[in-house]
């Protein structure tokens, strides 16, 4: 009889070697953040160039990515007490408050603003010159995702609990509940409504292109709901898909009517491997594809799959890059 040891080991080669990304994707670069900086659980795209690709990291940073020659510069912030020299490259928790943790992006391309979701500052927007941020909303426990409806420029954003923030969820003994909500931002107006509240952890949602849903994701739930917008059941909410695994960042997907999610199965509650995993599924909440990223992101939990130009790029807190995947076939 083989060892504990030896099966654990077999695990282990399975995992990481036995599970292909996709037939139809394969890792083809990183985008590595600078020495000491990491956290880029999300991004955005100012047009379809590489280099108007933005990313929120640990330290209180929104950057930009000017190419492989340069690399990720300094683009924006959030808090206006951040310093370089207090926040730089810093991973502490603690130092949240003042410098400031962006955790999801959304760009409206008509107005040319950047919206951000920051875990406590909450709601920002910062013009295409960058610097501090202009908070919207403030108040929140705990800002956790974003996204823009380009056909009314109204702001769909997460909090992901009225009792936690993210200091709270590393502490021992942390229990999590039901206090979530999904908000939106009225620009025109500055007004702020809640659709939904009592959801179970936070994410970023997505408008669907036709305006008439927002998809939103119960990290702790493992489900995604689908609330709607206009029609019969305006003002509504229904389960559209069950998840194995925690569901993070949901993206709209290249094709019309279709999204891609970031799921971490096995990380709430903690398993003993965690699996990093894209799915790909529909306005129906049919599953369509599901790939996983296991090789690049061993045993780390992902919040950021996204779609663009026909490449998927992957992010995750824990990481000092973000994955980009190309595809193989047609």
């Amino acid at each position: 009889m083989a060892s504990p040891r030896l099966v654990f080991i077999f695990i282990i080669l399975a995992y990481v070697f036995g599970i292909s990304v996709s037939s139809d994707f394969t890792n083809c670069k990183k985008l590595v953040l600078p020495l000491g900086v990491t956290g880029p659980e999300s991004a955005t795209f100012i047009g379809h160039l590489v280099n108007g690709l933005f990313t929120p990291v640990t330290d209180g940073r929104i950057m930009r990515w000017k190419g492989h020659t340069v690399g990720f510069v300094d683009f924006a912030y959030t808090s206006p007490k951040r310093t370089k020299k207090l926040c730089d490259n810093t991973t502490n928790l603690d130092l949240g408050p003042i410098c400031g943790r962006p955790i999801a992006l959304s760009f409206n391309p008509y107005t040319g603003l950047l919206y951000i979701a920051d875990a406590y500052r909450g709601l920002l927007v910062v013009g295409l010159s960058g610097g501090l941020a202009n908070q919207l909303v403030g108040g929140l426990k705990f800002a956790g995702g974003l996204d823009v409806d380009l056909l009314t420029g109204d702001v769909y954003f997460s909090d992901a609990s009225l009792t936690f923030n993210l200091i709270n969820t590393t502490q021992i003994g942390f229990k999590p509940d039901s206090t979530g909500r999904l908000l939106r931002y009225n620009p025109r107006t500055g007004h702020v409504s809640v659709l939904l509240s009592g959801v179970s952890g936070g994410g970023g949602p997505a408008v669907s292109s036709d305006g008439t849903f927002v998809l939103v994701p119960e990290f702790l739930g493992k489900r995604i709901l689908k609330y709607w917008l206009v029609g019969p059941k305006a003002n509504t909410a229904e389960v559209l898909l069950n998840v194995v695994g925690n569901p993070n960042q949901i993206k709209r997907a290249g094709k019309l009517g279709e999204f891609w999610v970031a799921v971490s199965v096995g990380y709430v509650p903690l398993m003993p491997l965690i699996k990093p995993q894209g799915v790909r599924f529909n306005s129906n909440g049919v599953v369509l594809q599901t790939i996983s990223f296991a090789r690049e992101f061993f045993n780390r939990s992902i919040s950021l799959v996204q779609e663009q130009d026909g490449k998927l790029y992957v992010g995750s807190r824990s990481t000092n890059f973000i994955g980009v995947y190309c595809k193989t076939s047609v």
